[in-house]
């Protein structure tokens, strides 16, 4: 427990310069690019250059850009991400409302594909090289191949539009209805949980494969124990250790396509509203949805580095 205590003060003291990174890099490119605030402000041509001007001064857009960083960084440790120059409102209240929404359907998406690539991948390593096995790696192949925009193109023509069964767009909350909730987010959950699914799934049939290899496994089956005995207590749980590595990353993919699903759909989640703050040029929002964002995934992988921890003894053992 000591050693597992230990390694988590050091991934989270490693955490804070490469948050400090991303910040600086959001930063950076957000001055750099060529979007003007002030302009957006006023809506491009209906302000004189005095009054750019002024509104520049007024906001520190005119401060050398070492002095705007400090500044910007210390008002995100106070929970400050500035205001929107378009609606006056806090950036901070828009991801609260946001935010919920994306989690929802992120967290909806991660359920659904590991319980698909669990089924798949322990069928596909049981009946290694058996039909079933074929069958599942060529679909787990294609949908690999097929990015989470398409599946969802796919899902609206064929059971929203061509069969009317769920909604083509739109969000219902749970507090008003948990059928209309799970029906507004069953399409876009599945559009993205389907290529992480399959992704995962060839990882676990992978690993699964390798721990049925291994001499403990020949051992116990000689001695006369049931093969559902020695895969659901032996077999399955080490080989998981090995996917837990890369369900960090995944977890990332499910967030960034997010971002797209939800315009997609019409949802009013963080990338509805990232997207509509790129073409409102509303440069506060967008810096404050891409942090949320990515402080986000390094979380997640934090979560993951000690799950990891504490599902691999041996490495426990050997720090």
């Amino acid at each position: 427990m000591i050693v597992v205590v230990r390694m988590l003060i050091s991934r989270i003291l490693a955490l804070v310069p490469l948050l400090l990174g991303v910040v600086l890099f959001v930063f950076v490119v957000m001055r750099f690019s060529p979007t003007d605030p002030a302009l957006a402000a006023f809506e491009g041509g209906n302000a004189t250059e005095e009054q750019l001007q002024q509104f520049r001064r007024a906001n520190g857009l005119l401060d050398p850009l070492p002095v705007q960083y400090l500044r910007f960084v210390w008002a995100l440790l106070h929970g400050d991400f500035g205001s929107s120059v378009i609606t006056k409102e806090p950036v901070a209240t828009t991801i609260s409302t946001a935010l919920p929404l994306t989690v929802q359907l992120t967290a909806m998406g991660l359920v659904i594909a590991l319980v698909v690539a669990m089924i798949l991948g322990v069928t596909s390593a049981i009946f290694r090289d058996r039909w079933p096995d074929q069958l599942i790696r060529l679909v787990s192949l294609g949908g690999v191949a097929a990015p989470a925009f398409w599946v969802a193109l796919l899902l609206i023509q064929w059971l929203a539009v061509g069969q009317g069964i769920l909604p083509t767009s739109g969000y219902t909350s749970p507090n008003d209805s948990i059928s209309g909730w799970l029906r507004s987010m069953a399409l876009p959950a599945v559009s993205l949980a389907l290529p992480v699914a399959s992704q995962l799934t060839r990882i676990i049939r992978t690993s699964m494969v390798e721990e049925l290899d291994r001499d403990y496994v020949r051992t116990a089956r000689g001695g006369g124990l049931p093969p559902a005995v020695v895969v659901g207590r032996n077999v399955l749980r080490n080989a998981l250790v090995n996917p837990l590595t890369v369900l960090g990353l995944r977890v990332g993919y499910l967030l960034g396509g997010a971002v797209v699903i939800e315009t997609m759909f019409a949802m009013p989640g963080m990338g509805q509203n990232m997207i509509q703050a790129v073409l409102d040029g509303d440069t506060a929002k967008v810096q404050g949805f891409v942090i949320t964002i990515a402080a986000g995934f390094v979380l997640v992988n934090l979560v993951v580095d000690v799950l990891y921890l504490i599902a691999n003894p041996r490495l426990r053992t050997h720090s």
